[in-house]
């Protein structure tokens, strides 16, 4: 895979499980990081727009934190850095003044995600009575994922964004279905509570209108592209 043969390193800010396991499957090696942001403070009309406001907020913090660690290595290789949503654990960290000592060769690449229902956006579900809700409305129906992926060269300053929408059917899925995934709690971490590569949910998805790594958090193909585009 081209992340294997590549000079770049990889960072991903994200305790999202899905999100490692796509990053792997593009064949990359990487170590981790967070962006903690108050998403609730950003808001914006569209969908979209939301999520590529979200994706810049966190770029921003994940730049302000590499500039204030301390400069005592150099990395001659580039630096990719893969930065999702928040998260309180921190899964890996970049040795200290890698990024900025060779901030020449560094890309920073964010990403968000959210849920849009009949209309309306839905961030990850505030308890388990919004989560069992929000699959509720889901049996028999359907919603749409909307995500964002920026890169930004840290170097020329070139940011390149874009966008992914990604409809989703279901069936009817049964109540102690719904109960068994909301105890479990994985879907009170995910946008909208939909997290359709789960074993007790996929036998009730009925279609997907996309890629199921977009709906999984992070699309292969913008990835791909927009890491070329900054280059």
């Amino acid at each position: 895979m081209e992340g294997k043969t590549s000079s770049f390193k990889i960072i991903l800010g994200s305790s999202s499980i899905a999100r490692r396991k796509i990053l792997a499957d593009m064949g990359y090696e990487f170590t981790t990081m967070t962006a903690d942001i108050d998403e609730k403070a950003i808001r914006k009309e569209k969908p979209e727009e939301l999520v590529m406001a979200l994706a810049e907020a966190k770029a921003d913090v994940i730049i302000s934190k590499l500039q204030s660690t301390d400069n005592h290595e150099k990395d001659a290789e580039s630096t990719v850095l893969v930065a999702a949503d928040t998260a309180d654990a921190i899964l890996g960290w970049l040795p200290t003044g890698d990024c900025t000592k060779d901030a020449e060769s560094t890309l920073l690449i964010t990403c968000d995600q959210v849920v849009v229902y009949e209309g309306v956006v839905r961030e990850k579900p505030s308890s388990k009575e919004e989560a069992r809700q929000f699959l509720k409305d889901y049996s028999g129906g359907h919603a749409a994922t909307v995500g964002s992926v920026l890169v930004t060269n840290l170097k020329t300053g070139l940011r390149k964004g874009g966008w992914d929408r990604v409809e989703i059917y279901f069936n009817e899925i049964p109540d102690d279905v719904i109960e068994k995934l909301v105890e479990e709690g994985i879907v009170l971490n995910v946008a909208g509570g939909l997290i359709i590569e789960h074993p007790l949910i996929l036998p009730f998805v009925k279609e997907v209108v996309g890629t199921t790594d977009s709906v999984m958090g992070l699309p292969k193909a913008i990835t791909v592209k927009l890491i070329k585009e900054v280059v």
